[in-house]
């Protein structure tokens, strides 16, 4: 579970003697593993976390578990306990010291005294749901109780956990990677549910209402095999290498001979016919998946797409409705700015659909409709397979529209979705030419900044090639749409600056291509360093190229989809050139589960 946090770690176990051990230490995992190497605490019971810190540094006092003033009570803690100021001062009032900064450590104490007192005293689950009822906030919460061995508590609320179903033994996570080597049976929590886990049962319930849960059971269709790295130096390049098969994977299913067929959707054509504008919200890479996708629903149904980022969504106050159809791109399903975009746009009566890669996580599960886009887990914190199964599926989804609004032919549709089905073989072509690339990101990684350039759907392959080059190499980068460097950023280029320069297709886009020439020559002259991305067989960019990456012919509206897979491998090889975890990358964390 390193992934989604690494700054510090620790477990806690309840031993034989009855007595809560705790270990944990700033850090990567090692030096866990070396605290533990001396450790002598055997049990049957035991949890564990990973942190990515929010409320105070990365120290081992603030590291989880946390364990109230008894040391009878340990808890971990995923998410922000929006009201923890007013309960931590309550709690120091009453006379308990806090140990740590974190606002996770109240959640111990505050279990330790209803454990202790009033109606639910002696009860666990009963506590944990008392002290949830007074939290505020997103959060994922396990803990144990040394009065309570063989018994593991945990709930949520706006934060992932799932129950790995075993024989003889019973897990809870936030992500199924943490127990696929023991079981791929697994359950969904629902919203503000409670889970009571013994090695022999599983028991459900809600924390805020007598209601029956709502939770849902499925099987993981993945192995350990596919969360481990398989002989390659980081999980980032494992994951660039499964591009073709992630894009191969999300297109499967979605065409029967005639028509596109959406068959993890619940909006009918009905329901996209009457749509008049769409609004794409993401975060991150995201967010540039929604870029790509503009072009390509705009230019197939003439509907008014626009691309906002989910943590300003909601805010702004957007113009929504019934005839609006908000698509929510998210990789784990988890976002928390994302979640609330889509609350939101639920709330004015717009239609929500969800582009997910995580099975029933809770964006999906709140929204109209659903497009998976089976790529797979992806370990990198820099998200690479995903970004181009979310394209694909945005792909999807656009032409889907188009369908049901008529404004494509069946024929024109089927043609569409036939060159899409070529694009895992052309991705697989890029792929097997990087080994120069690799070579050439080398000799730029001493750089002191990179800069990015595309037109039309280049534009967002610029952004999301700076941003990988700023996730895990940490170096200055910035994405234009190149039409704009006349209008102030040229004056970042100087002698040698890397310019990195997504080209139009030649063919079908002349116009574009002529421009985009021209502003290359604009750099050049000024002493950059031009690396060209374009088509193979593009005589008339090559004398103005530095370097010339090529890429196999595609549509223009598919380039992205060839035309990142370079810049992703020139942010990796810089990465490791430079000696950094390319799989961690500092103050960053998989999935952003707080505001």
């Amino acid at each position: 579970m390193e992934y989604r946090g690494y700054d510090s770690s620790g477990v806690a176990v309840l031993d034989e003697r009855g007595t809560v051990q705790i270990a944990k230490r700033a850090g990567g995992l090692n030096n866990l593993n070396e605290a533990l190497a001396t450790a002598d605490s055997g049990g049957r019971v035991g949890i564990g976390h990973t942190r990515w810190a929010t409320h105070g540094g990365p120290t081992d006092r603030n590291a989880h578990p946390h364990a109230d003033s008894s040391g009878r009570v340990a808890v971990v803690h995923n998410g922000i306990v929006e009201n923890f100021a007013e309960l931590r001062d309550r709690l120091m009032q009453a006379g308990i010291d806090m140990v740590s900064e974190t606002d996770s450590e109240v959640v111990a104490h505050l279990l330790a005294i209803a454990y202790r007192e009033g109606p639910t005293a002696g009860d666990l689950p009963a506590s944990m749901a008392a002290v949830c009822r007074g939290l505020e906030g997103a959060f994922t919460l396990v803990a144990l109780h040394a009065d309570e061995p063989g018994v593991l508590v945990a709930a949520r609320r706006n934060s992932p956990l799932v129950v790995g179903v075993g024989d003889g033994e019973h897990f809870v996570a936030s992500d199924v990677s943490a127990f696929i080597e023991h079981t791929r049976e697994a359950i969904e929590l629902g919203q503000d549910q409670l889970v009571v886990v013994t090695a022999d049962s599983v028991e459900i319930r809600n924390f805020m209402r007598d209601v029956e849960p709502d939770f849902r059971a499925f099987t993981v269709d993945w192995d350990l095999t596919a969360a481990e790295k398989g002989g390659f130096p980081s999980f980032m390049e494992k994951e660039i290498d499964e591009q073709p098969a992630a894009v191969e994977r999300t297109l499967l299913g979605h065409f029967d001979g005639s028509r596109i067929v959406l068959d993890e959707q619940r909006l009918g054509d009905d329901d996209l016919r009457t749509v008049e504008k769409v609004f794409v919200v993401a975060c991150g890479t995201a967010y540039h998946a929604g870029l790509v996708a503009k072009y390509a629903i705009e230019h197939w149904t003439r509907i008014p797409v626009e691309v906002e980022l989910a943590s300003e969504f909601r805010y702004r106050d957007p113009v929504l409705n019934r005839y609006t159809l908000v698509i929510a791109v998210s990789q784990s399903g988890e976002t928390a700015d994302t979640l609330e975009a889509v609350r939101h746009a639920r709330r004015q009566g717009a239609k929500v659909l969800a582009v997910c890669n995580t099975n029933g996580s809770q964006i999906p599960r709140e929204s109209d409709a659903v497009v998976y886009t089976h790529a797979g887990p992806e370990i990198g914190v820099a998200a690479t397979k995903t970004f181009l199964a979310q394209v694909t599926a945005a792909y999807l989804v656009g032409l889907a529209i188009a369908q049901a609004r008529g404004t494509k032919s069946a024929d024109e549709i089927a043609a569409e979705y036939a060159s899409l089905t070529l694009m895992p073989a052309a991705i697989a072509a890029t792929l097997e030419v990087m080994q120069p690339v690799r070579k050439l990101a080398r000799e730029i990684a001493r750089s002191k900044a990179v800069l990015y350039l595309g037109r039309h759907v280049g534009y967002p392959v610029a952004l999301e090639g700076a941003l990988k080059l700023k996730e895990i190499a940490y170096m200055h980068a910035e994405g234009f749409a190149a039409g704009e460097l006349k209008h102030g950023s040229i004056a970042l280029v100087e002698d040698g600056l890397p310019v990195i320069v997504t080209v139009p297709p030649l063919k079908s886009q002349p116009v574009l291509h002529a421009k985009m020439v021209s502003n290359i020559r604009e750099i050049q002259a000024r002493g950059a360093r031009t690396i060209i991305v374009a088509e193979e067989f593009d005589d008339t960019v090559a004398p103005f190229a530095d370097y010339l990456i090529e890429l196999p012919r595609v549509p223009t509206l598919f380039q992205p989809l060839v035309a990142t897979v370079p810049l992703q491998v020139i942010a990796a090889e810089i990465a490791a050139s430079r000696g950094y975890d390319v799989d961690k990358p500092r103050n960053l964390a998989k999935s952003v589960t707080v505001e």
